[in-house]
């Protein structure tokens, strides 16, 4: 049985930190491959008028990962009702694919706030978690439950937010974002 992780995220845009992450926890874990889900709405960022049209962010993730081995894109949450919950995803991805085995991935951020999420509990009974650090969030792997691990990747000190700022600064973003988006992402923000 294959084992993919699921990497959810706006992608608003995507950039090399996601990519070098998703490559680290391939490198580090048993996953077969890493699937970006690109959400057209999450819960959590409802209010969020930074946000890129869906199909712009999904097109660019396309563009972003054609060469990358391992890591792919999946539309699923196109096609499933709005809000995005993660829960539905995972169902959703398990029914369609019986075959491939699902982790969920999310930062440590996520995690500090996991207990909020829709049926949380219902992720962790059934799926495993792999948190990966981020700025600001410790982690005692220690105290992680059953199920849920702490990837050993490095922290990738960029943000889409970040991009976005410094495109509107006409700040040089050619280290940040891949060479294959990065006119796109300087014409979608420059406007």
């Amino acid at each position: 049985m294959k084992n993919i992780g699921i990497y959810g995220g706006s992608f608003n845009p995507i950039h090399n930190g996601h990519i070098s992450l998703a490559r680290h926890i391939i490198s580090d874990t048993q996953l077969d491959g890493i699937w970006f889900v690109v959400s057209p709405q999450n819960p959590f960022k409802q209010a969020d008028d930074t946000l890129m049209a869906d199909d712009i962010r999904l097109e660019l993730t396309r563009k972003a990962l054609a060469n990358e081995p391992g890591l792919s894109v999946c539309d699923i949450e196109f096609r499933l009702p709005r809000p995005s919950y993660m829960w539905t995803t995972l169902q959703a991805l398990s029914a369609q694919h019986p075959d491939i085995s699902f982790s969920l991935i999310i930062g440590a951020d996520n995690w500090a706030a996991f207990d909020r999420w829709h049926r949380s509990a219902d992720i962790m009974s059934h799926y495993p978690i792999i948190v990966y650090p981020r700025q600001g969030y410790d982690i005692d792997s220690s105290l992680l439950p059953a199920g849920v691990t702490l990837a050993n990747t490095p922290l990738y000190p960029i943000s889409s937010t970040m991009i976005r700022t410094m495109v509107a600064k006409r700040e040089d973003i050619g280290r940040l974002v891949p060479e294959a988006i990065k006119d796109d992402v300087l014409r979608i923000y420059k406007g």
